[in-house]
């Protein structure tokens, strides 16, 4: 099923932004600023830095600004900002961000409670935002959340996912990642949703976003990988998780990933040492152990 596996895979890191947003203290700039350099270094070139939502929302996030200016300029490095609407958009313009996120969930439930909008009127808001954006020379991105399962719908029909996905990529986005939210995911589950979603769509149009709630995100990328996606979101350290999905656990760990593609011979322009050392930085910040299994264990000794 892997033979003929090859070639490079894009690690999209999401930890500023996804991971912090769930700490229950609101971290220094500076210590947002050493993550972020710290992913740098080790390699990383798709980074989502924060978030420009409501700061009543999401205070963890109230200096998205302050720490986009603080950032310094990285060649090939795309700094990204999640985007929920127009007021959003215009602060990552400001502050120079040449991409942006936008996000809803498949489920009706998950998207009232996460955008306190429905999944119809977020639609809306995202037909008149993404041209906007384009217009302004900024790229755009979007997660479609809860397509594998809903912790309050339960299962969900991944033809809500396409229907919404459709849309969206005929306004304008340049790709949409689709997201595990609560890590119930199965290899034979995700293996029909990428068949789903491919007969209509590039590769590189796709990305996938699990969590690793029982275990089975890397599982997960296999079958993605199988499929022909080249893009996983993931966070250092598994830092993170979704605020509104009742008992998900944490991301993804990117040294989990990095360290499997690699196994594999994919490439991915990452140092996986200073992975490590980026996902040491995160448990220091933020001040308890963090669940990736490679950052802890450390790098197999070639004998």
């Amino acid at each position: 099923m892997f033979a003929g596996i090859s070639g490079s895979v894009v690690v999209y890191e999401v930890s500023p932004r996804d991971g912090l947003q769930n700490e229950s203290r609101v971290l220094p700039v500076a210590d947002k600023q050493e993550l972020v350099a710290a992913l740098v270094a080790s390699g990383l070139r798709q980074i989502e830095v924060t978030s420009f939502v409501s700061p009543r929302w999401v205070p963890q996030l109230a200096d998205a600004a302050e720490l986009v200016r603080a950032l310094p300029p990285a060649p090939n490095v795309s700094y990204s900002a999640l985007c929920p609407n127009a007021t959003g958009l215009e602060r990552a313009r400001a502050v120079g961000l040449k991409e942006v996120a936008i996000f809803l969930s498949a489920s009706e439930t998950h998207n009232q409670k996460n955008t306190n909008k429905s999944i119809a009127r977020s639609l809306e808001v995202f037909e008149e935002l993404i041209p906007v954006a384009r217009d302004a020379g900024m790229r755009v991105r979007a997660y479609v959340s809860t397509v594998w399962g809903c912790p309050y719908e339960g299962a969900v029909d991944p033809t809500r996912a396409l229907d919404i996905t459709r849309d969206l990529i005929r306004w304008g986005v340049y790709q949409v990642s689709l997201g595990d939210t609560i890590g119930v995911g199965t290899p034979l589950e995700t293996q029909r949703i990428c068949e789903l979603f491919l007969a209509e769509f590039a590769p590189e149009q796709l990305a996938l976003h699990f969590h690793d709630t029982r275990g089975t995100a890397l599982s997960n990328v296999l079958v993605g990988l199988a499929a022909g996606i080249r893009t996983f979101d993931a966070s250092v350290g598994g830092l993170g998780g979704c605020p509104y999905a009742p008992g998900a656990a944490g991301n993804l760990a990117t040294e989990d990933l990095v360290y499997m593609l690699h196994g594999m011979g994919l490439e991915t322009g990452i140092d996986l040492e200073a992975l490590i050392a980026a996902g040491q930085v995160a448990e220091r910040v933020v001040g308890r152990k963090l669940p990736g299994k490679v950052h802890q264990a450390g790098l197999p000794r070639v004998r």
